[in-house]
Order: C-alpha cells, then structure tokens, then sequence
C-alpha cells in the first residue's frame, strides 16, 4: 500500500492535517493514517486514547462532518486510521475549500474554485441568471440566424420557432425565474462582453510563431461568430487552388472545410467562459492551431477522447442550442466527425493537447497537388468582395441579402459578414425593415 489518491500517511497528528481531511471529503473520499512514515511503516503515535476522542471532535467543529476514527496496533504500537466519505455538498476549513487530487492537497481559488462549487451544487456554469438585462433588451439578428439554422436541420418544429424572442429563449431552458441567464446572453445577445469578458475569438496570420502578418476578432453573440468564422477563414485566411470539371469551377482548400468547421464550432459551444479569454485560432502555411479553455471530465484523456465516448458539455444550455441549430452533434461524435472527413481529403490526422484546462487541435495542410488545368490563385481580397455586393445594392436597393445571394450565387451566410462588413464601414445603411426597407449608400 502507498500514498495515492485515497490513501495519506503522517507520523504524528497536527491540527493542520484538517486541511487533508476537506480535501478528501471534497474529492472522491480517503484514509489518514497517523503513526505512520513515507515508507507505509507503523512508528506509533503518543496519547493515542486521547487522540481518538480529540480528533473526531475536532473533524465535526472545524469542518461540520462526521468521520470514522478507529485506534489500531501493530507490534505493540498504536496508530489512528481516519475514514473520510466523499461528500456531496461542499466542505470548508475556516473559509478555505481544499481538495484531494492525486496524492496531493491543493487549495481551490479563482476559477478552479467556481467551477467546484458549481459542480458541488448541481449548477452549471452557463445556467447562472444574470440580472440587470431583460429579453426584450435582445436585438433580432441572432435570433433570426437562429431560427433559420434550426429549420434547416429540422432538431426544432416550426411552432416552436414561430414564437416571440423571450418565449424562444424560454422554449430554450435560457431563462430562469424570467431573467436570461450566461447562456442566453452568449448565445444571443449582441454585446455579451459586457458581461463576459473574452467571448470573442482572435484569428491570426503567423509566417513563424512571433511573426504575425495581420488578424482579426470576431466579435457579437456566438451564434453569429458561429456563423461568420467559418466564412471569413476561408475568405481572407486560406488560398485556394482553381480547377474546373468541364465547365464547373472548383475549389480546392488545403483543410476539409467540415473537419475544421466541426473544431471551432466545438470550440465555441464548450469553452470555458469563465476564463475571460478569448478562442484563438492561428493560421500557418501549413497548420492551423485552434486554442480554447475548457473543462473535460476528470477521466478524461487524450486518448479515451479518440475512443466513442458519451458527450458530456461543460456548458449543457449552449451546447443544446447549438445542437438545435445544427452546429453540432449532441452524440459525442465531434472527433469522430473530424477524423473522417480528414480521411476523405487525405489530410493527415490532427493532432491533440490536453494542458490542464487548455485544448488545442492542430490541423496539418493537405498536399494538394497541381495539374496543368489547375491555375493557383490568391482568394480575392475583402475589398474586392464588398464591392461586388456593394455593385448589387447600386443597382438593387431594394434587395434582401437573400436576393443578393442569389444574384452573387453565393451563400446567404457570406453576404451577411459583407453586408455587415460595409454597414461597419458606413458604407451603407439600411432604411425601414428586413423585408419591406431599402440600402441607403453614405457618400
């Protein structure tokens, strides 16, 4: 027998062995033995009978639990064996929480310690209701990619969709008691930094690992940088290589669009906010990093992450929308997913890090390679883009972004981010509503 997670050896009894015995009652439970060296070996201990009767005291008073405390004795010397339960609702030792992890004691502070009291009390992190905000204080723009995105993966029924905002986020499990809760407001809302910090993503582009060329944040709910990373990516961040099967043009990317989609999407649902730190994803030549906090289950490693395994979110009300909306898979399946379509590119596998409460994924180039058909082009700059949408509402006012897609040829999703990229700009406003307004150009 040896130290270990449940197992704790002292040659003598001291006050602060308190401490020990919170960390075992806050973890999976443990024994303490006094009168026992590092090697395992009975010394005794003095004053044993009074021990007995002092210890259990002292357990209840300074911690409030009951422990068992048995006196044995091996080759004529006593030593106390303490029997400490796991306890399901939190402990403290004079206002300090301790916990038992491996065969040490560290004392919870800062996020470590919000994370255990949250865990300890059935509460997850992102169901904590925030006041000061009202749903009517929402604007329509996230809920109306929401809705769309919903009824495309058919996860919601149109009646359900088809109700005002507050009633959705009620229909959501995002309110508690009427008051929207951290879900709600990184989901929807289109400022949610004012009450969390460092939920945004940084997107960068480094010719080495100090030498960055420019980058980006993306900003507002998350289902709206759910809806526009994936785009500006492979719009501003990656080349592509232009072919054509008979008249079709093709595009060629050195990363499977669905894999890298399937990461960040992750990202976004299952980062730790409580950090304050934002996502970042750094672009190569050949690799993509993609860096987030986030908090796995405790027996969970790098490689029985690789293995089918159930999902289990650190945020279950933004993981839930999200699945709703068709961004992810609720099946645990993510990895999976991204295995495969890596596959079916012939891209090597990506590559995992687990640190402490960190995850990065890093996705490697594929060699894509070039025939006489195929002309390697630079993807056209974001002004050259707005342009062409900007082209468009000369000579369309009146157009939706539906409209404009439809005249681009493009998807809806990529004239939203240039839309709001000229409205940003004060290129162009939009007079009246969706759907019965028109674009107005600032000279």
């Amino acid at each position: 027998m040896s130290e270990s997670q449940n197992i704790e050896w002292k040659e003598s009894w001291r006050d602060e062995y308190l401490k020990w015995i919170c960390g075992f009652a806050n973890a999976q439970g443990g024994k303490i033995y006094i009168g026992m060296n590092d090697d395992g070996e009975v010394v005794g201990v003095e004053k044993s009978k009074k021990l007995l009767e002092d210890i259990p005291n002292k357990i209840v008073n300074a911690l409030g639990i009951v422990a068992d405390v048995n006196l044995h004795n091996k080759d004529g010397k006593d030593y106390i064996e303490i029997i400490v339960s796991a306890n399901p609702y939190p402990v403290s030792y004079h206002g300090e929480y301790h916990y038992r992890s491996g065969s040490t004691k560290q004392q919870l502070v800062g996020p470590a310690l919000n994370q255990f009291l949250l865990k300890k009390t059935g509460i997850t992190w992102d169901s904590v209701p925030i006041d000061g905000i009202k749903p009517e204080d929402f604007r329509h723009d996230s809920f109306d990619i929401f809705r769309e995105q919903a009824e495309r993966s058919q996860r919601m029924d149109s009646k359900a969709l088809s109700v005002d905002n507050p009633q959705l986020l009620d229909n959501l499990n995002l309110l508690n008691n009427d008051i929207p809760t951290r879900a709600a407001i990184l989901l929807f809302h289109h400022k949610p930094e004012k009450w969390i910090p460092g939920s945004f993503i940084k997107i960068g582009y480094f010719k080495s690992d100090s030498d960055i060329v420019y980058q980006d944040e993306v900003h507002g709910s998350l289902i709206s940088q759910a809806d526009n990373v994936i785009d500006l990516i492979y719009l501003k961040y990656l080349k592509g290589i232009i072919s054509y099967d008979n008249i079709t043009r093709v595009e060629t990317y050195p990363y499977p669009k669905e894999g890298l989609r399937e990461a960040v999407l992750n990202a976004i649902a299952h980062k730790n906010y409580a950090t304050l730190t934002p996502i970042q994803i750094r672009v190569y030549d050949d690799k993509i990093m993609i860096a987030n906090d986030c908090v796995f289950p405790e027996d969970w490693t790098v490689e029985n992450l690789m293995k089918p395994h159930k999902s289990r979110p650190y945020n279950p009300l933004i993981a839930s929308t999200f699945y709703r909306a068709g961004y992810i898979e609720s099946w645990g399946r993510g990895i999976e997913k991204i295995k495969e379509s890596c596959e079916a590119s012939k891209n090597p596998q990506p590559e995992y890090l687990i640190h402490h409460e960190d995850f990065m994924i890093t996705f490697f180039a594929g060699k894509t390679t070039q025939t006489p058909t195929q002309t390697p082009t630079q993807t056209p700059t974001q002004t050259e883009l707005s342009e062409l949408v900007l082209a468009v509402i000369r000579e369309h006012p009146e157009y939706s972004q539906k409209q404009i897609a439809e005249q681009l040829d493009w998807k809806r999703d990529r004239v939203k981010y240039y839309v709001k990229r000229l409205k940003d700009e004060k290129i162009i406003r939009r007079v009246g509503t969706t759907h019965k307004g028109y674009w107005k150009i600032i000279d």
